[in-house]
């Protein structure tokens, strides 16, 4: 299995461990993670049956003034960014970890920020025989998760969580 851990984060393969196909050929990755699994699964000539997406970095529902804004946040403070959002992609859940911050850069967020999922691309996975399953959390305060729900599911298995965030960790409920 190869895994892509999300922005400025290392260590968080562990947070998914009750959904994660443990098999050589499965890619997965979580939040900006999820674009490099995803750009790996449409290069590779390896041999991929199922493409894993946790809370996949989805921000093609928000604005230019948004991602504008983002990004001037990241540029005024770095330390304040990072601890703004490792607290944000808990939320709900209250669960304290042990996840590494890792330095990300300005570009890392532009891409993910700007980066479009892209329907045919994702039919044409589809099309290659590779399964694609989505997990997203009902109350995630990093993207829409119903926004990218609607969005994925003619492509790809799609699960929302109930009472989870961006890092799909319950605070109560089902998978619906």
């Amino acid at each position: 299995m190869k895994f892509y851990s999300g922005f400025c984060l290392s260590n968080d393969k562990g947070l998914f461990t009750e959904f994660l196909k443990e098999s050589d050929y499965t890619i997965a990755g979580f939040s900006y993670g999820s674009i490099k699994a995803f750009e790996e699964a449409k290069k590779t000539k390896s041999r991929v049956d199922t493409l894993q997406l946790f809370s996949p970095a989805f921000f093609q529902d928000k604005t230019d003034k948004f991602k504008r804004m983002q990004n001037m946040y990241f540029a005024k403070d770095k330390q304040a960014y990072y601890e703004n959002f490792h607290k944000s992609i808990f939320l709900p859940s209250k669960i304290d970890t042990s996840l590494k911050h890792e330095e990300g850069s300005a570009e890392e967020l532009e891409e993910l920020l700007s980066f479009i999922w892209k329907a045919d691309e994702l039919k044409a996975l589809q099309d290659r025989g590779i399964k694609i399953e989505v997990y997203l959390g009902s109350e995630d305060k990093i993207i829409n998760a119903h926004n990218a729900k609607e969005f994925f599911l003619p492509y790809a298995d799609t699960y929302m969580i109930n009472h989870a965030g961006h890092t799909l960790q319950l605070t109560k409920g089902n998978i619906i």
